[in-house]
C-alpha cells in the first residue's frame, strides 16, 4: 500500500508558502529552475528546495525580490548579471555567537551552453560529445589578490576577446572617492542602481552592467577593447579599471580599489 504523504512534504498550495518560496515561485514561471535559483543566491538546489519543504529562506527575500524585480522589469536574465546583483542583498551566515561566518565563495566561474541546429537539435561534435560554445565568465578579487595583479581576472577578459562578448565590472573602494551621484542612470543602472554600501566605509558600484532594462544605461563594454585596455595596463585588469575610472571622472585620483569582480557574457542573438 502506498504511504499517505504526510502534511509539510511536496510545498503545499502557494498561499501557505513563505515570502521565500512564493519569490521563487515567479522565478520558476519566469522559466528557471531550482537549481539557476540556488546558482543565483550562491547556494545550492537543496536549499532552495528547503524553502519550500522546511519554510526556510528568510535571509534570501531581500535578494530574491531584487532578482523577481529585475526579471519581471525585461533586465538581464543570465546567472552572472543576477548573480551579481543578489549579492549585494544576501544576508551573511551567523556563527552561534553572532559574529558573521567565515564562507568561502567561488571566485571565478565560467559557463558554457549547448550548441543546437535551426531545428532545435543538439550538435554533435567528431567525438561523438555534445558541441559547447562559451555563454559566460566571472572572477573576483579582493584587496591582496589586487595588489599581485590580479590574474585570475584577466580569463575573463580574454573570453570576451575571443568569442566577441561583452564585460561589465563592480569595484569596490572607499565611499567618498566616487565623483557622482550613487543613482546616476550610466553608472550602477537598474532597479535597485546595483550600489551596496558597506559598514567598513567602502562602497560597491556596477558599471555597464544594464542591458536593455530600466536605467538605459551602457551595455556591456566591447570585449576586444576591454582587453586592448588591459593590454595597455600591462595585463593588469585592476590598474586598466582604475585608470579608466580615473579618466572618466568616475573616481578621486589615487584611489585604492580593495574589491573587483569582471563579468563577461555572449549578447543575445536575436
Amino acid at each position: 500500500m502506498t504511504p499517505r504523504t504526510r502534511r509539510g512534504q511536496g510545498g503545499g498550495r502557494r498561499e501557505q508558502r513563505n515570502e521565500a518560496a512564493r519569490l521563487t515561485d515567479q522565478l520558476l514561471d519566469a522559466g528557471f529552475n531550482k537549481r539557476q535559483v540556488g546558482d543565483i543566491l550562491g547556494r545550492n538546489a537543496s536549499l532552495v528546495s528547503q524553502f519550500f519543504t522546511k519554510n526556510k529562506g528568510a535571509s534570501m527575500v531581500e535578494a530574491l525580490r531584487a532578482v523577481v524585480q529585475e526579471v519581471q522589469a525585461g533586465g538581464p536574465r543570465d546567472i552572472t548579471s543576477l548573480k551579481a546583483l543578489a549579492d549585494g542583498y544576501v544576508q551573511p551566515r551567523l556563527t552561534q555567537a553572532g559574529y558573521k561566518a567565515r564562507v568561502r565563495g567561488r571566485s571565478r566561474m565560467r559557463s558554457e551552453k549547448t550548441v543546437k541546429d535551426k531545428r532545435g537539435r543538439t550538435v554533435v561534435g567528431s567525438d561523438g560529445k555534445p558541441v559547447k560554445t562559451w555563454s559566460s565568465s566571472l572572477a573576483k578579487a579582493g584587496r591582496q589578490h589586487i595588489a599581485s595583479g590580479a590574474s585570475r581576472l584577466r580569463p575573463v577578459v580574454e573570453d570576451a576577446a575571443q568569442f566577441g562578448g561583452k564585460i561589465a565590472f563592480t569595484v569596490r573602494a572607499r565611499k567618498g572617492a566616487f565623483k557622482h551621484d550613487s543613482g546616476r542612470t550610466t553608472d550602477s543602472p537598474g532597479l535597485r542602481r546595483n550600489v551596496v554600501q558597506r559598514r567598513d566605509g567602502t562602497e560597491e558600484r556596477a558599471y555597464a552592467d544594464n542591458r536593455g532594462g530600466p536605467g538605459s544605461g551602457e551595455e556591456g563594454f566591447d570585449g576586444p577593447q576591454f582587453k586592448a585596455m588591459v593590454d595597455a595596463a600591462g595585463g593588469d585588469v585592476a590598474a586598466a579599471v582604475q585608470k579608466w575610472l580615473i579618466d572618466n571622472d568616475r573616481i578621486e585620483p589615487g584611489t585604492q580599489i580593495v574589491g573587483l569582480e569582471i563579468r563577461a557574457w555572449m549578447p543575445r542573438q536575436d
